[in-house]
């Protein structure tokens, strides 16, 4: 089979498909043969309104190109709505094959000054929303022993960054989330893999700019566009990726990372045990030179995108 039709006959459903990455990623789906279900509230950043228009609008231009879709505006932070999104698909196509999820609000703020409300919804779209999704097509994957699992997740979360620990827990979370999924469903031939993009799209366009540093570096983010992680996507939702499962990814302009997952780093052993003196005189100590630095993303990708 060509690359072109890597999804021949298979039902994908993209969340958060209006703009941006999910976007770019619908399109290249049905582009590779997929049925596609495109699914976008149409909210704001920050996850206020409903508008029909932006899902609406990628269906027409995969119509436009020969490609088979169909629009949905529910939202993925309801459990329900998540199984109305899965039965959408069903209901259109006939099956459901690969579920990206894709969708996400920001509510960025420091820490100290974060509200129960800043926390709940972007918990709700990101890591809730992840999981209703995934539970709602887990049956049909189980039932057909098939299926693909590829949930955005961030080097927020992964690594660290200012003013999104709503948005870093959540993505990390949705990493536990995969590879427990992958754990569970792998005797039924299901795939749970994370992609974390690098792309200029509305989610990173509320970055602050107040130095020429910070200009400097939302500058060198706006070259790598959205349309640079669709591939990556869209061979994970693929049997070319048969084999490929509790991954973490990161895709950033021509790059693909294989990234690091939480594993011991150095171990240090008291015969006697440990008391707190010699915890802070002996483990502290030996352990001190394998500390993870207080770092950000920028700090562990500081080179200019390729």
């Amino acid at each position: 089979m060509s690359t072109e039709k890597l999804l021949e006959g298979k039902t994908v459903v993209v969340t958060g498909a209006g703009g941006g990455i999910g976007r770019e990623i619908a399109l290249m789906m049905a582009k590779a043969g997929a049925n596609v279900v495109v699914n976008d509230i149409g909210a704001s950043l920050s996850g206020e309104g409903h508008n029909t228009g932006p899902a609406q609008a990628v269906v027409e231009t995969i119509k436009a190109a020969g490609g088979r879709a169909v629009a949905s505006t529910d939202s993925v932070a309801d459990a329900q709505s998540a199984r109305d999104i899965v039965a959408l698909a069903v209901e259109a196509f006939g099956r459901i094959d690969a579920v990206v999820n894709n969708a996400g609000i920001l509510r960025d703020v420091l820490f100290h000054k974060m509200t129960e409300d800043d926390w709940d919804a972007v918990l709700k779209v990101h890591l809730y929303g992840a999981y209703y999704m995934s539970r709602a097509a887990a049956p049909h994957f189980r039932e057909q022993a098939s299926g693909s699992l590829v949930h955005m997740t961030s080097t927020s979360g992964l690594i660290g960054n200012l003013g999104q620990a709503n948005y870093s827990a959540a993505k990390l979370g949705l990493t536990a989330l995969s590879k427990s999924i992958a754990l569970d469903l792998q005797k039924f031939n299901v795939r749970s893999n994370c992609i974390a993009p690098f792309a200029w799209s509305r989610m990173i366009d509320s970055i602050p700019v107040k130095t020429p540093e910070q200009q400097a570096r939302v500058d060198k983010i706006k070259q790598m566009t959205p349309d640079k992680i669709a591939p990556l996507a869209v061979y994970l939702a693929s049997d070319a990726a048969a084999d490929v499962n509790a991954q973490v990814f990161a895709v950033r302009n021509n790059e693909i990372f294989l990234m690091s997952q939480p594993r011991p780093l150095r171990a240090i052993h008291r015969s006697e045990g440990w008391t707190p003196q010699s915890v802070a005189e002996h483990a502290m100590p030996a352990l001190k030179a394998s500390f993870v630095p207080l770092d950000r993303s920028a700090d562990v990708f500081p080179w200019d995108p390729v």
